[in-house]
């Protein structure tokens, strides 16, 4: 199929240009920001993949859709989560921080955690099968890899990479969508067969990671903006990351179901707490100057 060609050289895309966003710097808030970093990660790599267990079981989705699920909440944190939470007037650096530690954490944390939950749900069905070093070196090459160049580039170049950071992020933005536009014609079948029992189980999923990651955040004692930055760091997945596991590593594409439909949702969702935060923003401010008045 094209789209077994064209995933991998996409993703890798994807993630290059996120590497030339990139300092070293931003690996640095681990030292200089050890407690909003941990508690994105503990929201990322721990509470996400609880939940998403949680409403499984809640639900009673088993099977190639609960493992799909599975996938999409072990991925790491999307690009898009930068720039979402730059609209949210939230700490971006921070959020970029989280998406590069992440990507590297789910290195390992990703194959390991993908092979329980294939033994857990689909205990009987032997024919889908994890290889995981195969796992580990893809997701090394499609992932730690680009961003490692991508820095490295920055580094040596930074005028240059300056300029290509804008068409690179449109050249990715569109690169994700035909992924997830050619997941979507070749799983059709699929998706309508499961999207009634899907669907609001991940759009629950997506406020419900946003909301524990906000919270967290807030009981650990970080500002607004940092809340933002770990809510949308939670909220906003890898989803091209879950369709190349499924796709290409598992063989199996109708697991790549639930990663497609959190893509088209994931967003929205971020965009519709961005809009309720700056209306409750709005209606204090309204508020305040007419207790002035």
């Amino acid at each position: 199929m094209l789209i077994d060609a064209i995933l991998p050289l996409a993703l890798a895309c994807i993630m290059f240009s996120l590497g030339i966003t990139l300092r070293p710097s931003d690996f640095g808030r681990l030292l200089v920001q050890p407690r909003a970093i941990g508690i994105g990660l503990f929201g990322q790599v721990i509470a996400l993949p609880l939940l998403a267990f949680a409403l499984l079981k809640i639900s009673g989705i088993s099977g190639e859709m609960a493992v799909g699920v599975m996938i999409l909440a072990l991925c790491p944190g999307g690009a898009s989560a930068g720039l979402l939470t730059s609209l949210a007037r939230g700490d971006t650096a921070l959020s970029i921080s989280l998406t590069a530690i992440s990507s590297i954490a789910a290195l390992l944390t990703l194959p390991f955690a993908v092979d329980l939950s294939l033994q857990h749900f689909l205990a009987t069905e032997a024919q889908i099968q994890l290889p995981l070093m195969r796992t580990i070196g893809s997701v090394f090459l499609i992932t730690v890899l680009p961003v490692g160049l991508g820095m490295l580039l920055r580094h040596r170049h930074p005028g240059r990479t300056q300029k290509l950071e804008s068409p690179l992020g449109k050249v990715s933005t569109g690169l994700f969508i035909l992924i997830v536009l050619a997941t979507f014609f070749s799983q059709k079948t699929v998706l309508l067969d499961n999207f009634s029992r899907l669907g609001p189980v991940l759009f629950a999923l997506n406020l419900l990671t946003m909301g524990c990651g906000y919270g967290l955040a807030a009981l650990a004692g970080l500002k607004h903006s940092s809340c933002l930055a770990v809510a949308m760091e939670c909220g906003l997945q890898n989803a091209a990351l879950g369709i190349f596991v499924a796709s290409i590593l598992l063989n199996a594409p109708a697991l790549a179901v639930p990663s497609m439909v959190y893509a088209f949702g994931m967003n929205l969702g971020a965009l519709a707490l961005i809009g309720a935060l700056r209306w409750m923003t709005a209606k204090r401010r309204e508020n305040n100057w007419q207790e002035v008045i």
